[in-house]
């Protein structure tokens, strides 16, 4: 299912900025610029998570906003935005039921591993992957193709994990650093094209023509599932 995305942000250059890249991402988004009609834009668009600048006009600012959704029945995930940098401010969102807070200005690819990781933290894991006759079985850690077991290391069954929460979408290299090794600055490396290498020599009926394991051609791998 496509997610949702609600933008609330007054500065309309951010604003263009993130809906145009979570748009490609797959994303369906709204904006919002006012923190008056803020609320009312949440319980219109039904999102499943909310990007929220901090300082708005008119209205509720974004921790007025922040606290009214953590106690509300249905609780919306959001990422706070914020060119508040200071300690205080940070624990103060979180502790009001951010489950994110970067602040302004930020690095647009470090913000979309954020949005990615908190939907994951926000939804049931995947526990299973079907590629064909293989089943990877992420909860025992076991794959199958038919009765012959599969060998696959923990970082293999991260790597398939983040491509398989996000099928039909493009995983960057530097997401993938990020989220299976912890990167926080992407180095230049070829090790996710070496891990890929080998999963596809494991999984593809035909490693040099893969059928699941897809480029992206400048800038990561997609997962076609059946």
């Amino acid at each position: 299912m496509v997610k949702r995305i609600l933008i609330i942000e007054d500065d309309k250059v951010i604003a263009r900025l993130l809906r145009d890249n979570l748009e490609y991402e797959g994303f369906v988004v709204e904006t919002c610029d006012d923190g008056r009609q803020a609320l009312a834009s949440v319980k219109r668009f039904t999102p499943d998570l909310l990007l929220l600048d901090l300082m708005l006009p008119h209205g509720a600012d974004g921790f007025d906003i922040c606290r009214s959704l953590n106690e509300s029945p249905t609780r919306v995930p959001m990422i706070i935005l914020s060119a508040r940098a200071q300690k205080e401010d940070r624990i103060r969102g979180l502790t009001l039921g951010a489950d994110d807070y970067v602040t302004k200005p930020f690095a647009l690819d470090e913000l979309l591993a954020r949005v990615h990781a908190v939907l994951r933290r926000t939804k049931p894991r995947i526990e299973q992957l079907r590629l064909g006759n293989t089943v990877i079985d992420f909860k025992r850690l076991e794959a199958y193709c038919g009765a012959k077991r599969i060998e696959l290391t923990d970082r293999e069954y991260e790597i398939l994990r983040c491509l398989a929460e996000r099928a039909g979408h493009v995983v960057t290299r530097d997401e993938l650093l990020h989220l299976v090794w912890g990167y926080s600055d992407a180095p230049l490396t070829r090790t996710v094209d070496n891990f890929i290498f080998r999963l596809r020599h494991k999984l593809e009926p035909d490693p040099r023509h893969p059928t699941y394991i897809r480029k992206a051609y400048g800038d990561g791998y997609r997962l076609i599932v059946d």
